[in-house]
């Protein structure tokens, strides 16, 4: 054991020194620092000029549309005829001109003249027309406060409850749909990094032929146990620094960014995040060790890989069903598939939607899926890692494991 314990020093002060590693360990606070830059600077130094009031004219056959001339950010502008608005349009002083005809009260017919190119109108100018012609048609039928009612008639508010028929926490847009996304986006990068450093440090030591150094030293089990808790210890710390960014972040981000003064991440989840990036980190550790020992070169073990890393990711494919629905059958089965368990159990336990059984239920067919694959990673690495040369079939893969 104390060989494996150096060979754990040896991976940890190695990976952590690479250039590879510390670039991507910072990479996530430095972004997090220059998006704040970016936005403090311009919020402080961009200062967009007050929008000028907009005219539109118009001519009135009807008699009705005379009052309310003066709209939030826009004039109508009477005109006697339309020759008159025309000749307004074309000095561009006013920026189109609508003509009400006599029977408009029974057609709702009305005539809009512009010279600019479009398909339809902008529903800002749809919606400053409409506002214009309520304010007039209602004029001394209703109050004020009706008009301005009839005007905006809803603003709707909705509210999520829980089965048992009570208001559900986490209301927030942001902390619902964004904080999983981010969450799990960051710990598949975590795991595939540290896992990809794992199987790029066997594939190469066998491809250079240091593995039978090493094994005349130590044995296979020492060296498999060393390099994947070595590794691991090297990515739990860069997960550790990616999320107490995160927290750091969501702290002091409402107060800088007011659309994100509803964002929380909760202490449970990075811990929780913690647990589930240790137990996930040595399930593909554990398969990209075993893999990286059958193929005869790196190139090769890679497309090997590709089978176990898919599925690993494919919970960031379905997060419209894990957010969406995240009590439904899609998102408990990737909670309980051991590969696809790691990522859609944090970006459940990041919106609030998971349960203490289902957490439980996950952890123990993970943890079950890690004990499997270590007995048989050790047993594959065992068999083939001085194997050169030869690219076995899945059969001899299967006899070879069966006798070691």
């Amino acid at each position: 054991m104390n060989k494996a314990f150096i060979i754990l020093k040896h991976e940890f002060w190695k990976t952590l020194r690479s250039t590879s590693f510390i670039i991507l360990t910072l990479a996530l606070p430095l972004l997090a620092l220059l998006g704040v830059g970016i936005y403090q600077g311009v919020h402080h130094w961009y200062h967009p000029s007050a929008p000028q009031e907009e005219k539109i004219g118009y001519v009135d056959d009807t008699g009705v549309f005379g009052n309310f001339t003066s709209q939030p950010g826009v004039l109508f502008i009477l005109y006697p005829d339309e020759e008159t608005a025309k000749e307004a349009l074309l000095a561009k002083n006013v920026k189109e001109y609508l003509v009400i005809p006599a029977d408009y009260l029974s057609t709702g017919v009305i005539t809009r003249y512009t010279l600019s190119r479009e398909v339809i109108p902008s529903t800002k100018t749809t919606g400053q027309i409409t506002d214009f012609l309520l304010s007039n048609l209602l004029a001394g039928e209703v109050s004020p406060q009706v008009l301005e009612r009839v005007k905006t008639p809803v603003l709707l508010a909705s509210v999520r409850l829980n089965e048992s028929g009570e208001i559900a926490p986490n209301q927030n847009v942001v902390s619902t749909y964004v904080v999983p996304i981010v969450f799990g986006s960051l710990f598949i990068i975590a795991i595939m990094f540290s896992s990809g450093f794992l199987f790029q440090s066997v594939t190469e030591e066998k491809e250079n032929r240091v593995m039978e150094i090493l094994l005349s030293s130590v044995s296979p089990g020492q060296l498999l146990v060393g390099k994947v808790l070595g590794l691991g210890t090297a990515g739990l710390i860069q997960v550790a620094v990616w999320f107490i960014t995160v927290v750091i972040f969501a702290g002091a981000a409402p107060g800088i960014i007011p659309a994100l003064s509803a964002l929380s991440v909760p202490a449970s989840l990075i811990g929780w995040g913690l647990v589930y990036f240790s137990l996930g980190y040595l399930l593909l550790a554990a398969l990209s060790a075993g893999i990286g020992s059958i193929g005869a070169t790196a190139r090769e073990g890679q497309g090997w890989t590709t089978i176990f890393t898919l599925p690993a990711i494919s919970p960031l494919w379905f997060n419209y069903f894990i957010i969406g629905s995240p009590e439904g059958a899609v998102s408990r089965a990737l909670t309980f598939f051991p590969l696809t368990s790691p990522v859609a159990a944090i970006m459940r336990l990041a919106s609030h939607a998971i349960s203490a059984w289902e957490i439980a239920l996950s952890l123990i067919i993970l943890i079950g899926s890690i004990v499997l694959t270590m007995w048989v990673a050790a047993k594959i690495f065992r068999v083939f890692l001085l194997m050169y040369g030869k690219r076995p079939s899945l059969r001899e893969i299967i006899k070879y494991v069966r006798e070691a």
